[in-house]
């Protein structure tokens, strides 16, 4: 029959029709656009491998010429950033746990005098080995430091002192991951990740559901006000998060023998803080999308950067300072840390409060946002 026949005209009038659904539906032509456009920039500028300018205290017990020597060796490497200079290891093994430095450096007493002598003295670091990734390169280089700090010093009687192994050892501490296994880094960053994907996708798509089913008609009619409507759909997923949360942490210590150190209510606490600002922006993401797919596609907008900004997938303070700016805006950021602190360091309230107060601040900006957002019509 003439109608079955393929024709161009017909063609050309559905393209026409698509084209126009397309211009129409802004939000999904925007984000089809945004993702690649963001996954670009963030690849090609953010991500760096090898972490520089990592924050590190200084203890020096000694002013001789060759430690000198050595600080400035120290501060002209682009992997150091000496911005602590003490005399106590308590007070650098303080700076360590409360994630201020990446490593303490310790020049002991007498060390000129031993490099003098031909005593070949220890240089110490200490290093925070919860993420073995970020600090090996700076390692590495402060053992090429052993051989080279010193070379203009050692000249005439005391240039037998610049043997092959250089005039002094260095001792790597590597401290709350001794062996620098890197299970005990990610497993328990896998658990801000699962649960930032599982929560915010969990109620991104809580009000949109309720328009594409047709109840939200009767949501709107319930003599509730706004505020009272996010508390009542968020709240179940609390409880869901705590589960998943639980879980992982089980599978943690006795499938990966990821050590806990810390308390694990403290632990719970800044978990719940975490899990309700994730879903305060998934609440807010279904207050803007109009459809599920809408709210899938915005879920993963905000998914992507959490995962490669936060430290999880690439060391953080190897990203230039804007990404590090925009990574700690993010509630993942510092859940990670507190994780870890809890986990492998120990820490306590003192040490994660740095953290915890972010994480509410955001809390408070979505749950706000979300309830100005929140729609008291159809329209």
């Amino acid at each position: 029959m003439k109608g079955h026949r393929f024709t161009i005209h017909r063609v050309f009038a559905l393209l026409g029709k698509e084209f126009i659904q397309m211009r129409r539906d802004r939000m999904t032509l925007a984000l089809l656009l945004g993702i690649p456009l963001m996954q670009l920039f963030l690849f090609g500028y953010a991500i760096n491998m090898v972490p520089r300018h990592l924050p590190t205290a200084l203890i020096v017990s000694d002013s001789g010429p060759f430690a000198n020597s050595v600080v400035a060796g120290l501060a002209n490497s682009s992997y150091y950033d000496i911005g602590h200079t003490t005399y106590s290891r308590d007070e650098a093994r303080r700076l360590l746990a409360e994630n201020r430095v990446a490593f303490a450096i310790e020049i002991p007493a007498n060390f000129s005098r031993d490099v003098v002598r031909g005593a070949n003295p220890s240089l110490l670091i200490e290093a925070d080995a919860t993420d073995p990734a970020a600090s090996s390169y700076a390692v590495s280089a402060l053992t090429g430091l052993a051989t080279s700090a010193l070379r203009d010093d050692l000249v005439g009687p005391l240039k037998a002192r610049a043997a092959t192994n250089g005039p002094f050892t260095v001792l790597v501490h590597n401290l709350y991951n001794p062996e620098a296994n890197t299970q005990f880094n990610v497993v328990p960053g896998l658990l801000g990740v699962i649960l930032t994907m599982t929560m915010v996708m969990a109620t991104s798509i809580a009000l949109t559901r309720e328009r594409e089913r047709g109840t939200y008609e009767n949501l709107l009619a319930m003599p509730a006000r706004p505020f009272e409507i996010m508390v009542g759909k968020i709240t179940p997923n609390i409880f869901v998060g705590s589960i998943q949360a639980a879980l992982i942490l089980a599978v943690a210590k006795y499938i990966f023998h990821v050590p806990m150190i810390g308390s694990f209510w403290l632990l719970a606490g800044a978990g719940t803080v975490y899990i309700t600002a994730l879903l305060a922006v998934g609440y807010t993401i279904s207050t803007i999308a109009r459809n599920q797919m809408q709210a899938m596609q915005m879920t993963f907008f905000f998914f992507m950067p959490s995962i490669l900004l936060s430290g999880f997938a690439f060391p953080f303070r190897g990203m230039p300072v804007w990404a590090q700016w925009i990574g700690e805006v993010l509630p993942i950021t510092h859940f990670l840390r507190i994780v870890r602190g809890i986990l492998l360091k120990g820490n306590g309230w003192i040490e994660i409060w740095p953290d915890i107060w972010p994480m509410a601040l955001f809390l408070f900006a979505a749950g706000t946002l979300a309830v100005a957002r929140f729609r008291q019509t159809l329209d």
